[in-house]
């Protein structure tokens, strides 16, 4: 018996053909959506699926869209300006929400939607992709670890090339500098804060902090007051971001956004399938207490897009399945620790 549907935009994107794919091996099949009409319908006949073609900016046209489906997973970035339109329009038709959001800010927006989902018994699970689910899931793990725990320091090794998704991204947020979290609350700092080496298991490799969605996330799942969150970049990248702190009213005009962007959008849509097959992408998760106790493990696992599209369709079926709490939620929160574990090729470990 084919299992129940859920409702995939975006699906046209990068991650949303890598979701699309995943969601089909799973025996999944998923109501192929988004706002180009000629590109969704393509998707469709190509993979044999229904389709529907909407845009995010009539509440009306939005709902309609959205009928008939308990389960929404939105990949059509980006967030900061799609997701709020899509989380309204999922309490309205009572439809579990689901992305694939890094943005610290689109979290941020969500949680302060936990009242709203709670009293329309909507489950907001923002981020169930390789930003965060498994920081957030390593995350989770430590601070068990260590109750009481005051500093948490998550670190991040992706090697493999950003999606040009995630690239427009990184490109919108350029200006703003970075964040840490201190005293519970996000602080800005700037643009590449802070460096530090970290072993993932191959020699230290020198990280730099970033504005990546566990600044969030990672207060929500374990309730550690400063959070910091960092990168493996390679020196480029780093002298990159430190740039920006001096040439940030440059890099916010909008001729040179629109340039840059040409030129993100001029190159490949996001890694081969033999540049995935060939990734690997590690996290490394630190709690600290006040009194010196501490906990450190690593996580091994494939490349972040292959990993993106497992986790995404796998937290999908768990809220087709039911028994998630309505309300905003993370991925450690909804479904444990371990739930990144149920990913194949992903291994976790303690430091000592």
């Amino acid at each position: 018996m084919t299992r129940p549907a859920f409702l995939l935009y975006g699906c046209y994107g990068y991650t949303g053909r890598l979701i699309a794919a995943e969601a089909l091996r799973r025996g999944l099949r998923p109501t192929l959506a988004g706002r180009n009409r000629t590109l969704v319908e393509e998707m469709g006949r190509a993979l044999d699926l229904p389709t529907r073609a909407f845009a995010l900016d009539d509440p009306a046209v939005l709902d309609a869209g959205l009928a008939e489906h308990n389960v929404v997973m939105h990949s059509a970035g980006p967030f900061s300006s799609t997701a709020s339109p899509m989380v309204e329009a999922c309490m309205r038709t009572r439809a579990h929400y689901l992305d694939v959001t890094g943005e610290i800010g689109v979290f941020e927006a969500i949680a302060k939607r936990d009242g709203a989902a709670r009293a329309a018994g909507v489950t907001l699970l923002p981020g169930v992709g390789f930003d965060v689910v498994p920081s957030d899931c390593l995350a989770a793990y430590v601070a068990a670890k260590v109750p009481g725990a005051t500093e948490l320091t998550l670190a991040l090794d992706m090697r493999s090339r950003f999606s040009q998704g995630t690239a427009l991204t990184m490109l919108e947020n350029l200006d703003k500098g970075g964040a840490i979290r201190d005293g519970g609350r996000i602080v800005p700092v700037p643009s590449g804060h802070k460096q530090r080496s970290f072993d993932f298991g191959d020699g230290p490799r020198l990280a730099v902090t970033i504005p990546w969605g566990d600044v969030s996330t990672a207060f929500h799942s374990t309730g550690i007051p400063h959070i910091e969150v960092y990168f493996a970049a390679p020196p480029t990248m780093r002298f990159g971001m430190r740039a920006t702190r001096i040439f940030a009213p440059i890099l916010s005009s909008g001729p040179v956004r629109r340039f840059l962007a040409a030129q993100i959008k001029a190159g490949p849509p996001g890694p081969t399938d033999e540049q995935r097959a060939r990734g690997r992408s590690r996290v490394y998760a630190e709690a600290v207490a006040s009194d010196g106790r501490k906990a450190v493990a690593l996580l091994d696992a494939p490349e972040a897009y292959t990993l993106t599209a497992v986790t995404a369709v796998r937290a999908v079926e768990k809220l087709i399945a039911g028994g998630i709490a309505a309300g905003f939620t993370t991925p450690s929160r909804a479904f444990g620790a371990d739930f990144v574990l149920d990913a194949p090729g992903v291994t976790r470990r303690d430091v000592s």
